[in-house]
């Protein structure tokens, strides 16, 4: 708990200490209010001034989306809507699969990311009875 709560003190530090954000990554999009905003982040490039945040947000989100599912789940009655595989794609293959998915589905753009994670999670990864 600390460790994100220091986490997150650095990303705003480094949001609000940047006077010259480029014209794609604003302090805005680190809200992420839409599916479109955190793909922005994701997709920042290595040359923006805030990729390290960026990328790292990305990350954060996504695994921690995925953990709380993981949590929600460890009930004895709880039930799976995601299976990845026994040899798990890397959390970079993940990502980068997750915003090749969504770039082809951008009737999600403007909804939450969390949804459409597990929509690309629940549609890539499918549990099978």
């Amino acid at each position: 708990m600390m460790k994100r709560i220091g986490w997150m003190a650095f990303l705003l530090a480094a949001v609000m200490v940047h006077p010259v954000l480029a014209e794609d990554l604003n302090v805005e999009a680190f809200q992420v209010k839409t599916t479109k905003d955190l793909i922005a982040l994701c997709e920042t490039s290595p040359d923006e001034p805030l990729y390290a945040a960026a990328i790292h947000f990305c990350h954060g989100y996504l695994v921690g989306a995925y953990h709380y599912h993981e949590a929600s789940i460890a009930g004895p009655n709880a039930e799976r809507i995601v299976c990845l595989p026994e040899v798990r794609p890397t959390r970079s293959k993940i990502v980068e699969n997750f915003v090749q998915w969504t770039k082809a589905h951008p009737e999600y753009w403007d909804e939450l990311p969390v949804e459409t994670e597990f929509r690309f999670l629940t549609e890539t990864f499918p549990c099978s009875e």
